[in-house]
């Protein structure tokens, strides 16, 4: 297994729980420079160097140092040890930190230039998004609770009663909201999508939502699939066949296809050369033309497009 692969199956099997390194400072989400050093496998010097180098894509919304009082307060609360010499236990350094918000780390796999910061990248968004989904949730469940700790104050007849309709109305909004989720999940967008060098989460994401949408077969034209292509697929619901036709290149080995079936059945490789373009084929039913491999999303601009038209599906298929 080479370095990318083992530092995302790390990350994939908890041996580095990202969510642990997110703190709250100034009421934003951040993570220190010496945490991500050690997830991209650089320095921390290195890392703030290449920073500064580039200073004019980190505004301070995107990267700021910690005051003294800011990082007394965080070694208190997550036990950052200090020695005798004045260093802590996070790589023996005497200045502040720098720490970087969402948009600091997306801009940092930019900066950085590398496979391991793109690949580290996108689990770390991914941890962002879980962690606001969690604090989302939990303040749902707060604002619940106090509701109904100050109703308890009055009739007990009277509490359960207005409890009661306060759930009813709940669950008249979650009926409603639902719907509208659900309306919006079965209307395929039909505009084009254009993502930018350097969003390479967008990107990511974008493509995985369409590899998800598939209830029972994937159809995947692209000429330069490797490992990466892989670990993009393997978004795809249980039970979900794929096809990749590619050409004969040798950029994925049979040892990569067997144990990706090992765990997600079930991939085929076919070859053609008939194909200049990208296209993505979901359930037979509805396609997309991807303006670069799916390997490649997020470091040049592309786009995505939806097909329409039935025909034009059937005609790709055709010639397959």
């Amino acid at each position: 297994m080479d370095k990318n692969n083992l530092i995302t199956s790390n990350i994939y099997n908890n041996e580095i729980n990202i969510q642990n390194l997110i703190y709250l400072v100034r009421n934003q989400q951040v993570m220190m420079d010496s945490d991500l050093a050690m997830l991209y496998h650089v320095e921390t010097s290195a890392l703030n160097r290449a920073v500064k180098r580039n200073i004019i894509r980190f505004p301070k919304k995107f990267c700021f140092q910690l005051t003294k009082e800011e990082y007394d307060f965080l070694i208190c609360q997550i036990g950052i040890s200090k020695n005798n010499d004045g260093k802590d236990g996070r790589g023996g350094r005497r200045k502040l930190p720098y720490v970087f918000t969402e948009q600091g780390i997306a801009m940092l796999s930019s900066v950085l230039r590398s496979d391991i910061a793109i690949l580290v990248s996108i689990h770390i968004m991914e941890s962002f998004v879980e962690m606001r989904k969690y604090m989302a949730d939990s303040t749902s469940i707060n604002n619940r609770m106090n509701t109904m700790e100050l109703r308890q104050v009055n009739d007990k007849k009277e509490t359960v009663e207005r409890i009661d309709n306060v759930n009813k109305r709940l669950d008249i909004i979650d009926e409603r909201i639902d719907k509208v989720f659900n309306y919006i999940s079965s209307h395929e967008e039909s505009e084009q999508k254009v993502f930018f060098d350097g969003q390479i989460y967008d990107a990511f994401s974008k493509i995985a939502e369409l590899i998800n949408k598939a209830d029972a077969e994937l159809i995947l034209i692209d000429n330069y699939v490797n490992i990466e292509t892989l670990n993009l697929l393997a978004k795809k619901k249980p039970n979900v066949s794929v096809t990749i036709y590619t050409l004969n290149n040798n950029m994925l080995s049979n040892t990569d296809v067997k144990n990706f079936n090992a765990q997600y059945p079930q991939l085929d490789i076919k070859y053609t050369k008939k194909f200049h373009d990208r296209f993505l084929i979901v359930d037979n039913s509805y396609g997309y033309h991807i303006g670069a491999s799916i390997k490649d999303v997020g470091k040049k601009c592309f786009g995505i497009n939806l097909i329409q038209e039935m025909d034009i599906i059937k005609d790709i298929l055709q010639r397959l």
